[in-house]
């Protein structure tokens, strides 16, 4: 009986000595080894400060042509597509009206004749001189007015973009008959930072790119500056022009303008060396010294490639930490690995 007992004790005995010697030897290890960090030494570097935007391409103008009042279009004589010059007759309208006011102007004319001959002997009183002047003037302005409306010209030299009726319609004012738009050149909009209010410059060469033309650049130029800042976005207009003069770039698309704001000297990090901290948008990096890490908050800039451009939080000469980092806190004690 002594003897089995011998025996069940004897393997707990080994089963409690190994959980000891288990735990012992994993305790000793979580307190004496540091984490493990690779350092990298920055370095100041000239930065050229690019600056990309987004655009929608628009027409240099854009012209909705329709006559002043309602009736009926007699003949439309362009199509969408078409190029069109400057006073080039676009549609032509009913003229029942145009020739009523035309009778009604001729007959004027000849009574104003005939009363200025009399007026001119005393044959006639200066109020009824006046009033058939005066009735004079107005026919001929409606007549000129309805003239002008009853062929439809373009005022700009473009492409027609838009064709809202058919001949043989009645205008109804609800859309304008055609649209011109001037597409050579064409003009983008971007807003800026007001940071850079005094590096933007009329005449400024740009860059744009579309991404209907993968790998292709355009050349542009600022054409205007807008004198003032939106108070609640911190933005200012820019308005920029591409000659255009193939015509590949139409109104509507999409675009990627650049900006140059010349060169700024900087801290450049490896992009291993940033870390976003968890709940907000900050940035920070593990910087070592004297065989400690602390976290820096950084202001990120440009990313260039496999580097970012620090505007604030490091110094020339910093050594920043690229690998190890989720082991780290601040004020740590660590182990610089090669």
């Amino acid at each position: 009986m002594k003897a089995y007992k011998r025996l069940f004790l004897f393997p707990m005995v080994v089963v409690l000595f190994l959980t000891s010697c288990s735990g012992e030897k994993k305790e000793v290890t979580t307190e004496d080894e540091k984490p493990r960090v690779k350092i990298e030494t920055v370095t100041v570097q000239s930065v050229d400060q690019i600056q990309e935007f987004t655009a929608t391409v628009e027409a240099n103008i854009s012209n909705n042509i329709a006559p002043q009042a309602h009736g009926r279009i007699q003949k439309l004589l362009v199509e969408v597509g078409d190029h069109v010059k400057v006073g080039q007759i676009l549609a032509t309208m009913d003229e029942t009206v145009l020739k009523q006011t035309k009778i009604q102007l001729d007959n004027q004319e000849l009574e104003f004749k005939r009363i200025d001959e009399l007026y001119k002997v005393g044959g006639a009183s200066k109020s009824n001189w006046d009033a058939l002047k005066t009735q004079l003037e107005v026919t001929r302005a409606s007549y000129n007015n309805l003239k002008e409306n009853s062929r439809l010209e373009s005022p700009i030299s473009g492409i027609v973009t838009a064709r809202n009726y058919d001949s043989g319609d009645m205008y109804s004012g609800a859309n304008p008959i055609y649209t011109v738009e001037q597409i050579r050149p064409v003009k983008l909009m971007v807003n800026v930072s007001e940071s850079y209010f005094t590096y933007v410059k009329k005449g400024q060469e740009v860059e744009v790119t579309m991404d209907v033309y993968p790998g292709e650049k355009f050349s542009g130029k600022v054409t205007l500056v807008y004198p003032t800042i939106d108070a609640s976005t911190r933005t200012f207009p820019v308005e920029l022009k591409i000659d255009n003069s193939n015509e590949k770039v139409r109104p509507g698309m999409f675009a990627r303008v650049t900006l140059s704001f010349g060169t700024l000297d900087h801290v450049v990090v490896p992009d291993l060396a940033v870390v976003k901290q968890a709940g907000s948008g900050d940035r920070y990096v593990y910087v070592y010294k004297n065989g400690k890490v602390s976290f820096e908050k950084v202001v990120l800039g440009r990313r260039m490639g496999d580097r970012y451009e620090i505007i604030s939080g490091l110094s020339d000469g910093d050594q920043v930490v690229v690998s190890g980092q989720t082991r780290l806190v601040n004020g740590i004690d660590v182990e610089v690995v090669k």
